[in-house]
């Protein structure tokens, strides 16, 4: 896809906040640092459009960019290990279960996990969630540049046995380094689109 404009619209955390022009919308979900914001960069050919920050926990809302007026990209908060109060993280939860759940013009979920590491708890919770709303989702790898080539297809099948995904269920490794999956990422979102 051509990337003609990509421009932040709006940090929310009511959906009297969301935009309201109905365009399609692909979230990305996953745990605290595990790349969101870098792989938004990497797709959107774009350095700083969605901040990134070694400390977890940097992305605290609802955050919509449109994509050529034709679509928005929204990344939200990370789960898991950021350094926020307790109150805090309950109240991402609930908006982001809220968001994913009640939102009509999401058409698909990216839940990004660390390559390197296997999935948690959490992360089959986020999967359970989308599965429960039906939301299409797919599992991104990020992080694939720091294994070896002997470890790639370990970690793969550690994750897909983790988030106990059937073998037909793709999972789709991704480099915000290198760029690699790209262009794969991006044939399925248009798909969905």
């Amino acid at each position: 896809m051509i990337i003609q404009s990509a421009k932040y619209i709006i940090s929310a955390m009511r959906p009297d906040q969301y935009p309201k022009m109905g365009l399609p919308e692909i979230a990305f979900v996953g745990r605290s640092n595990v790349g969101k914001s870098s792989l938004m960069n990497c797709i959107l050919n774009r350095k700083n459009l969605a901040k990134t920050s070694s400390r977890p926990g940097k992305t605290q809302t609802i955050n919509f960019f449109d994509i050529n007026q034709k679509f928005y990209v929204v990344d939200l908060p990370g789960y898991g290990f950021a350094k926020v109060p307790v109150a805090v993280k309950e109240n991402w939860g609930r908006v982001m279960t809220s968001y994913l759940s009640n939102r009509e013009p999401l058409r698909m979920a990216m839940v990004l996990v660390d390559a390197r590491h296997k999935p948690t708890d959490l992360d089959m919770d986020m999967l359970a969630l989308l599965d429960d709303a039906e939301v299409p989702t797919l599992v991104v790898a990020t992080k694939v540049d720091k294994l070896k080539r002997t470890e790639r297809k370990r970690n793969m099948d550690r994750i897909r046995l983790a988030l106990e995904l059937d073998e037909d269920a793709e999972i789709l490794p991704f480099s915000s380094e290198t760029g690699e999956g790209k262009k794969e990422l991006w044939e399925i979102i248009s798909d969905f689109l």
